[in-house]
């Protein structure tokens, strides 16, 4: 796995268990979004189905016989309704908010086939947090029972939230977060045009997490970040900050640099908390919960973007310690 950074104790763990023959049928990959586990998984499998030239191009084309990705789609609306192929969608379409269960049936269906190209095939579900509950008890039933060869890679955010029962099938392979060296050589792979001034955002930005950093790619983290630690300082007690942010970050042009800020607001709310104690510890971590909650709920429940960016920026604004005193 040359092109994976990182991970060295869960690379051992997969490698050995290839070289003595016991790869077993199912592994959880548990970790932070974005620190590399659908990477892991993607070189794991081609490992499996065979890692050379021909099996590459074919899963970078979509159309290896022997690997199937399992992730949230964009569907149209037609009855019933249907995947749309990569090469129809546009640049604004939305995948679904969970991955449904026709489409773990559709795999089912597949896997009552044998390995076309290898004697081995891969299945990776990522994420298998956004799988719908009905899905999860249709998988479940083909963990119960795998097809010769299949190897499942379930990536999964939060492993506490998935059934007990799926949990007990697979073998558990824990990611951790990178330092920043090792995110910095992720992005510097991953975004060679990006200066340095923006490379360090990034990084800084991603907290261990690549992932998180290439999303963010272009966006102006910097001054985002500038924009938020100013109301954080200041208490922002005229509101004339949070309504300038609410404004630039509303309409659907804004729509990726307002995700990067329900990103950002929670994390330089829990980064403040680890500096403080006593009462102000307590306002950090009542804010932090709420914005939280707040950040979770707002794509999910469609929230007004200039309203939603008011009440967070309300939240940080109680780190400054006006806020906290008045």
């Amino acid at each position: 796995m040359t092109s994976l950074v990182g991970h060295a104790a869960a690379q051992a763990e997969f490698d050995a268990a290839l070289a003595g023959g016991q790869v077993h049928h199912a592994w959880l990959l548990a970790g932070a979004e974005g620190v590399g586990k659908a990477t892991f998984a993607r070189e794991a499998a081609l490992r499996l189905i065979g890692d050379d030239a021909r099996s590459r191009a074919l899963v970078e084309a979509r159309s290896h016989p022997d690997y199937q990705v399992v992730t949230r789609e964009v569907w149209d609306k037609s009855s019933p309704p249907r995947i749309v192929p990569y090469d129809q969608r546009k640049d604004d379409d939305a995948p679904a908010r969970s991955i449904r269960i026709a489409q773990v049936r559709a795999l089912r269906g597949q896997l009552a086939t044998p390995p076309a190209l290898s004697s081995r095939r891969a299945v990776i579900i990522d994420a298998i947090d956004d799988l719908e509950r009905e899905g999860s008890n249709a998988l479940l039933k083909s963990l119960e029972e795998p097809p010769q060869g299949t190897v499942f890679f379930l990536v999964s955010h939060a492993p506490g939230k998935l059934l007990p029962t799926i949990r007990s099938r697979c073998r558990l392979l824990r990611f951790s977060r990178l330092s920043d060296a090792d995110v910095a050589k992720v992005l510097g792979t991953v975004l060679p045009g990006a200066d340095s001034g923006e490379m360090q955002a990034l990084v800084t930005a991603s907290e261990g997490a690549p992932g998180r950093g290439v999303r963010y790619a272009g966006l102006d983290v910097a001054g985002l970040d500038r924009a938020l630690d100013a109301i954080a300082r200041s208490g922002d007690r005229d509101h004339r900050e949070r309504l300038t942010l609410g404004r630039a970050l509303a309409g659907k042009a804004a729509q990726p640099r307002y995700e990067l800020f329900l990103d950002r607001a929670p994390a330089l709310i829990a980064h403040a908390a680890r500096e403080r104690q006593g009462e102000a510890l307590r306002v950090a971590l009542d804010a932090y919960a709420a914005a939280r909650d707040l950040s979770g709920a707002a794509i999910g429940l469609s929230l007004d973007p200039a309203t939603t960016v008011f009440e967070m920026a309300g939240l940080v604004a109680r780190l400054s310690s006006a806020a906290t005193a008045g």
